[in-house]
């Protein structure tokens, strides 16, 4: 069945609950100076709740993309009536930030609504150019960066979207029947689609998610000089601290099966992984 919204709902009917510290990696942490969390905090909770939307379990494919229209309106200025699209529009404003980011973002939750399948690497880095890396530019061109940046920004983005999905597959799969792993990697290794459903993953199965966290790693590699290039001490930091945890879950997804393993860092691993990673950045500058 799916939910009907009610007359006059809101984007936010369909909203999680989750919030920023509930995420794999660092949002808009105190490492970041205070006067750039405002805007950026705005564009998380526009990005959030537009997630939050297309991969709501009940609601319609159309009821989401409605949703997602009325959220597209608020940022191009045609619509009052999402605060959260309405709020990142004046933060954008107020310092002149241009709204292709939050426009771009919402292409991919628009993918979400209607594409369950990604068929080949080169489609899922597609969708990651509207899901993964907006973010990191936008977050640069807060910070007033050179644009020059963002290939090293896109290629972390990409990686830290691909590691999330590889985190998460058993899940999507079970609750939203979306996979990301590119199917014609599953048909080369005899993988089936329906293997994610299990408690385990199969040798085939693994070897996919092994090879997807390897093409991660080659990512992150490109993306290695990216936190020392910063022009701002405290961005460099952060984003060495989260390359360093994206490095650190890429390997352990070529070792580990996330449908029975633990993946995601525990809170004492993170914060040791996290020190060094600043300590190193500082010592490199």
């Amino acid at each position: 069945m799916t939910a009907t919204i009610a007359t006059g709902a809101t984007a936010a009917d369909l909203a999680s609950g989750k919030g920023h510290t509930d995420e794999n990696f660092p949002v808009a942490s105190k490492l970041v100076a205070a006067r750039y969390r405002a805007p950026i905090m705005a564009f998380y909770r526009f990005a959030r709740l537009a997630d939050d939307i297309a991969d709501h379990e009940t609601a319609s494919a159309d009821e989401k993309l409605a949703r997602l229209e009325a959220m597209r309106a608020g940022i191009v200025g045609t619509s009052d009536a999402e605060p959260s699209a309405v709020a990142l529009r004046a933060s954008m404003a107020e310092r002149r930030l241009d709204p292709v980011h939050a426009l771009d973002l919402l292409e991919a939750f628009r993918r979400d609504c209607t594409k369950n399948r990604y068929a080949s690497w080169d489609e899922l880095i597609d969708y990651c150019r509207y899901s993964a890396m907006p973010v990191g530019r936008f977050v640069l061109d807060v910070h007033g960066e050179d644009r020059g940046l963002w290939p090293a920004n896109d290629a972390l983005c990409a990686a830290l979207q691909v590691i999330n999905h590889l985190q998460d597959a058993g899940k999507d799969f079970q609750e939203i029947d979306r996979v990301y792993l590119p199917q014609d990697l599953l048909a080369a290794a005899g993988a089936r689609t329906q293997d994610l459903g299990a408690p385990a993953a199969t040798p085939a199965l693994r070897k996919v998610i092994a090879a997807c966290a390897e093409r991660c790693q080659h990512l992150l590699a490109d993306a290695a000089p990216f936190a020392r290039i910063i022009a701002d001490r405290r961005l460099g930091i952060e984003v060495a601290v989260i390359q360093r945890l994206a490095v650190s879950l890429a390997a352990r997804l070529r070792r580990r099966d996330p449908l029975s393993e633990r993946v995601h860092h525990g809170k004492g691993e993170a914060l040791l992984l996290a020190s060094g990673a600043a300590l190193g950045r500082l010592v490199a500058r």
